[in-house]
Formats: C-alpha cells, structure tokens, sequence
C-alpha cells in the first residue's frame, strides 16, 4: 500500500461547539483520574519504588496531577540493560514494520487527542490552542519520520567501480538516552524518542519531571500498538540521581537532550568521557535554548510586527526556546511601537487554562515564577522602563502578568540572558546596522525574525542574522514539521534539525558495502 505525502496535521478548530465540548469532557475525565499513581517501565514490566514524587498543576499547586517513581542508580542500570538487549532484535526489524509502528502510534493519538491535550493543560498549564498544537506536532513528528526511515531505510547508491557492485546503507547505533523537556511535553518527546526508535534504536526515555504524566500517556500508546517491551524504557526521576548514570553508562551509544545551556553543557562534557568498557565515541544531540530576536525596521507594516511579537513572546507564557525575548525597533517606530506592544500585551487575559478564554496560564513551578520575577526586578534596576505587567497575576497558581520592558541596553541581563517566561525587552536601534548587530550579541542562535518591506535589508538579513531558523515577516515561534527543520547555532545546541531531512542520520550510521564480481 503506497504512502500518501507528509502533510502537516491541522489543528483543532475551537469556534466549533463540538470540539469544545469534546475538549470540555476530556477535562472532566482527566480531573477524575487526578492523583493516580504510575509505575516505571522496564522491559515491558511496571515497577513500583518506595521513594516518589508529585507531578502538580501550576495553575492550582495543591493538586495532584499524578504520582511518580523516583528511580536511582539500580533503575537506570536496570533500564540500559533492557535497552540493551531489545536492541538485539529491534535492529534487525525491517524498516517496513518500524515505520508500521509510527503511524499506528499517529493514528492512535489523533484518537486520543483531546485526551492528550487534557493532561498537558492540567500538569503544565498549555492553553487549549498551546497544548493542542503540541499534540498536532507529536503527530507530525510520526508521520515524518516514518516516511523518511521508508526513505533512508532502502539501498543507496554510490559511485560504479568497475568489477564491484557497491552500495551505502545506514544501520542503527545502539542504546540512547532521551531527556526531553516539559514545555514541549509530548511534541518533543515524541520526536526525540521515535526519531532513534524508527532508525532501529532503543532507548531509556526520562521525562522531565515537571511533565512525567504526558510522557506515560505517549508510552501507553507505544504499548497499545504493539511496540516490543524494552524497545522503549520509561524512568522518572531527578536528573542528578538517574540521568547522570545513564548519559556515563558505557553501554549508551547516544544522548538526545533538549533543555537549558547548563545541563546541555554538562551532559556533552559527562558524555564525552570514555568509560571502561565502552567501545565508541558517544553521539550527543542537544537542542540548549535561545535568546531570541526580532528586528522591526522603519519599512515594516507595525500592527503586524506588533501582532507577532506579543505572539512570539507570550505564547505558552514565553516558555519556549524559540519565543521571542528582545525585540529591536529602529529609532524612527520606536515609540509608536512601544505603545502598540503596551497595549497590546494589557489586553492578555492570565488565568486558570482550563478556561478557554484564558490565554495565558502559569509559568511551570515555583522556582520559575521566582526566578523570572527577579529577573523583571532586575531589568528594571539596570535601566529598563516597564510598560507593561512587571508583577504575579495573583491566584494560587504561578501566574505572571505578561511583561514588558523598554529602553533595554544591549548589554543588559535581561537581554542576554535566557529567562524562559513572560518578559520581552524592547531595545532601540540608531539603524539597520545597528540592528543587526544586537540581534547577533548573544551567545545563541535559534531563532530570529525580521519585519520589513525593504528587500535590501532582508536579503541582508537572509545572509548575517546568524541564527538556525529566521522567519521574515512572521512570528519565531511555531516551526512546522517538515517545512521548518529546527535547531541553532553556538550555545542553542548541535543544530540538531528536528523535522528535516538530516534527522534520522543524527540515529544512525553508514556502512559502505562493495562485493567484487568476475566480468
């Protein structure tokens, strides 16, 4: 049976009554099923420990959304040994059935979907849209990366030597370790995860601990399809007691990590240690934040500009590598634009996401909701003006009003630093220059933006605004499988290129065959 071409899953449309109400039942059953305990997954076999912890709604932190293992040192070697030996025969699975076990999984979460985006709403505060573009994604990343497994899994031609029949062909690495981050819950973890399984893979995937209830619901629909026990192991826990362990163990042939510049860093430095016992170089796969910015010249349409900044900014409540945390305005706007955002960013209703009308919801934990307000704190004691918000939204959650704040330095730490919330620094530039200048003053390069109607400053944009994904006259946020391969430059991470057509081979490697034949 031939495979229709990828196409990108469209989203929920919420003026419609039915997909309200359908989204409004999942809640319901998602709130019923609060507080619930779920076990680690060794091969196959759930496991129960005596040490747990508590994933809770940041909108509500004294709920429960569910209880988790807290694993340690024999559970992580006990997971790379499962690992290890479903690799034994996951290897050698035609890349037919691999591909067969992705789009299972795609055709079971669009099932499954209002139910998925239910969870992400209740344990890390997505709004409806916010969470339901994840599932969208999560989708996405399986039916692309079964296509293209279909594509790498074949013969590859090389260059004819007479008297060899040559070819390349791409076999998998071995065990990897996933460590996928809580804002993009399922989206990321899908990719990350199915990305090594399609390419023969298998792995130990450790959710973020913010975000371990949306991990379980995507392992259970790798078991509802039918994916063999080990191919997939499912730990919780802290980094520091379990990911340590298994980034070193001499039996990891990979790491995919995505999450802050810190723990990238000492996970590329832990990984790169040679272990007694191992016999390879380990890969690493990182995707480490940004800092990220879009230039407005004087040409640009500002309502517009204005539209997509607030959008790139605040959108899930800026907790995103790719939002947009400096917008660079050409003296001549400036003003005027000050004045758009303000009033804009004021007309953002904060709250409680399972509201629909709420758009923006709560930062993920307590520790960020205080880290972000010293960071506002501090934006302001270093010179910036605050035009909008500056303060928590009040509630038992951890709400933050959506901030923003002008007359930044170029230097300043709130236009350096990855905050990872709600706050936007709006930094005025003499020229274009000059613009594009601070737009390249940080140590990222994920993603940036222009707006402009002058196809001399585009182009020029096109070629110095040094970051992996740069959008022109758009929003920063919101890559599309397939049509926006992601990932940065310097400290954004390896340039992994999630969703494009050089993924897989981050998965796999190349054996060159030549047989010699008599004439």
């Amino acid at each position: 049976m031939a495979i229709p071409a990828f196409r990108n899953e469209i989203c929920v449309d919420w003026s419609i009554p039915s997909n309200r109400k359908k989204q409004e039942q999942a809640l319901a059953s998602a709130r019923a099923g609060l507080g619930k305990e779920y076990p680690i997954v060794i091969g196959g076999k759930r496991v129960l420990l005596p040490q747990k912890f508590h994933s809770l709604n940041p909108s509500k932190p004294a709920e429960i959304v569910g209880i988790f293992q807290k694993g340690d040192g024999a559970v992580a070697q006990g997971a790379i040994d499962a690992a290890a030996s479903a690799f034994e025969k996951w290897k050698d699975v035609p890349f037919t059935r691999r591909a067969d076990f992705l789009f299972k999984g795609a055709k079971l979460m669009r099932k499954r979907r209002f139910d998925l985006n239910a969870v992400m709403i209740l344990e890390v505060g997505k709004s409806w849209a916010e969470a339901d573009a994840d599932t969208a994604e999560a989708i996405d990343f399986l039916e692309y990366y079964g296509r293209e497994i279909l594509r790498y899994g074949t013969d590859h031609r090389v260059v004819k030597v007479a008297g060899e029949k040559g070819k390349l062909v791409y076999i998998p690495l071995g065990v990897g370790i996933i460590i996928p981050p809580w804002n993009f819950p399922l989206a990321i973890l899908v990719g990350t995860t199915m990305s090594a399984v399609a390419a023969g893979n298998a792995v130990v995937l450790k959710p973020s601990s913010d975000s371990p209830l949306t991990g379980w619901k995507f392992v259970e629909i790798m078991e509802d399809v039918g994916l063999p026990p080990g191919v997939i192991n499912f730990v919780t826990g802290p980094g520091g007691a379990v990911g340590d362990i298994l980034v070193q163990h001499p039996k990891t042939r990979f790491v995919s990590f995505t999450g802050s510049k810190e723990v990238g860093i000492h996970i590329y430095e832990t990984a790169a240690k040679v272990q007694p016992g191992q016999a390879w170089l380990k890969r690493v796969v990182a995707e480490m934040g940004g800092k990220d910015s879009i230039v407005v010249d004087e040409s640009s349409d500002l309502e517009d500009a204005a539209k997509a900044v607030v959008a790139s900014a605040f959108g899930f409540q800026g907790q995103k590598c790719s939002a947009c945390s400096r917008v660079i305005v050409h003296e001549s706007v400036y003003h005027k634009f000050v004045e758009m955002l303000s009033a804009r960013t004021g007309a953002l209703r904060v709250g409680d996401v399972t509201d629909p009308q709420n758009t923006i919801g709560p930062v993920v934990n307590k520790r960020a909701q205080e880290s972000i307000l010293g960071y506002i704190e501090k934006g302001i004691r270093e010179g910036g003006r605050l035009v909008a918000g500056g303060t928590s939204a009040g509630g038992e959650g951890y709400f933050i009003r959506p901030t923003v704040i002008a007359d930044v330095d170029p230097s300043a730490t709130i236009a350096q630093e990855e905050i990872f919330g709600p706050v936007l620094t709006v930094i005025k530039a003499k020229n274009f220059d000059d613009a594009l200048a601070i737009a390249n003053n940080t140590e990222y390069g994920l993603t940036g933006a222009i707006f402009s109607r002058n196809r001399k400053n585009i182009a020029r944009a096109e070629k110095e605004f040094f970051v992996g994904n740069l959008y022109v006259n758009r929003k920063c946020t919101g890559a599309l499988v397939g049509a926006h391969p992601f990932g940065g430059f310097n400290m954004s991470g390896t340039d992994s290129k999630a969703g494009g057509q050089d993924y897989l081979l981050l998965f796999l490697q190349a054996k060159a065959i030549a047989e010699k034949i008599k004439a």
